[in-house]
């Protein structure tokens, strides 16, 4: 993108902005087909982001929602502002964070916080302690620990 931006200095040519609406979103190849509000020709394949194999900050927009696309050439385009958003997501190197309607993710290498929040309630729910007259049997309070394990579940996603 920085190359394109500097030959583009070069060149003398205009970079210009439209406001358009998403008619489809290609979220493997992270582009959109997106129609200008004012009346112009449907502009395919915009990018939603430049290089996402080297970590990148996407954002997925809502089919039907509005977004501001640029122009860095005539022939290339790219999304730079959202109305509504389906997913976003930023990746660091072997780190990620999502967001969408269904909850977080926050993961590094193959771990998520959701896992680790899982087995320590898990292990906590099992724990055992010995006392003067041998091992306690039960966690007094199992069912409060339940309720916050169910509350990760709703609030973390996988």
């Amino acid at each position: 993108m920085k190359d394109i931006i500097q030959a583009l200095a070069a060149t003398g040519d205009e970079i210009y902005a439209k406001i358009c609406e998403v008619l489809e979103v290609d979220a493997e190849n992270k582009t959109a087909d997106l129609r200008p509000l004012d009346g112009s020709a449907d502009i395919l394949d915009a990018y939603l982001v430049t290089d996402d194999a080297n970590g990148s900050m996407y954002l997925e927009p809502v089919k039907g929602s509005l977004v501001c696309v640029v122009f860095i050439s005539k022939q290339i385009a790219c999304v730079v502002n959202y109305s509504q958003l389906k997913q976003f997501r930023v990746k660091i190197e072997n780190v990620e964070f999502r967001i969408d309607k269904d909850g977080f993710l926050l993961k590094k290498e193959s771990e998520t916080l959701k896992a680790l929040m899982e087995d320590l309630i898990l292990e906590i729910r099992s724990m055992k302690f010995t006392t003067n007259t041998g091992s306690t049997i039960q966690l007094v309070n199992d069912l409060k620990f339940q309720a916050i394990q169910n509350r990760f579940k709703k609030f973390l996603k996988d």
